[in-house]
């Protein structure tokens, strides 16, 4: 049975989008069959797949707006995984959306007829609350989200967990808290601990026992058009995401397909 995670936080800057892309590649190269979908005008999931978000023949606009087949859109990248790709058309799918009728649950709609072709549908959210991330919320089984151990990251907290309860009640009643991510965590900083701690004391098990670490080669590998695990699979931050995809596959009892 296929599992949507939407990968959001309000707040921008806490490695949402090299979250969504390293945890598809891990994921992938774990024996899973995944989707990651970009639903941020930006594309930088996109380009981070080693898809050029500038010359698509077809985005996720068609396939989200215009009703092309998934097949006629996704693009399969070096690491096994499938991308959605998207781009600036995404501004306008906003206000086509606004206009359609179950606009809330156009993401949900459209993915349904597909999902049986994966074990995890990934989703990159736009770091803001806006008709797409509402979409993504709507379809999702549970939100990762992704955050800095700093002062200002649990105020975003705070108004994100307050988003995801207003979904519940107006449309996804069971949508749960994958686990928060402890990113560009540096052991050093007396203010990252005591941030962590605070939050495993909050939110027991709903955070991951793995942390991603400040890393320059997750920085470099977008650059590359690679997710870190393939760009340097070494490299401290490629090995805590393969973490992350096992502790996920573990939390859901996931085998190689």
């Amino acid at each position: 049975m296929s599992r949507i995670i939407a990968v959001a936080n309000q707040k921008g800057g806490v490695g949402k989008t090299t979250t969504s892309v390293n945890l598809s590649a891990s994921l992938s190269l774990s024996g899973s069959k995944v989707l990651l979908i970009d639903l941020d005008p930006q594309g930088n999931a996109t380009m981070g797949s080693g898809v050029n978000k500038n010359d698509l023949e077809a985005s996720i606009y068609d396939w989200l707006v215009d009703g092309v087949a998934l097949s006629g859109v996704v693009h399969r990248c070096q690491a096994g995984y499938e991308v959605l790709p998207g781009n600036a058309d995404l501004t306008a799918a906003e206000l086509e959306l606004l206009r359609q009728d179950r606009r809330e649950q156009r993401l949900k709609d459209r993915l349904s007829p597909d999902l049986d072709q994966f074990d995890y549908v990934i989703i990159d959210c736009p770091p803001s609350l806006n008709i797409l991330t509402l979409n993504a919320l709507i379809a999702a089984d549970g939100v990762l989200i992704p955050m800095q151990c700093e002062y200002y990251a649990l105020e975003g907290l705070t108004a994100l967990l307050e988003t995801i309860e207003g979904v519940r009640e107006r449309g996804n009643p069971d949508l749960a808290i994958e686990g928060l991510l402890r990113t560009m965590y540096d052991p050093r900083n007396s203010l990252t601990r005591d941030v962590s701690r605070q939050l495993i004391q909050y939110f027991g098990d709903k955070v991951f026992r793995t942390v991603i670490p400040r890393n320059v080669r997750l920085a470099e590998a977008p650059s590359h058009g690679l997710p870190a695990v393939l760009y340097d699979r070494h490299s401290r931050g490629a090995v805590a995401y393969m973490a992350l995809a096992g502790e996920i596959r573990r939390k859901h009892g996931a085998t190689a397909s």
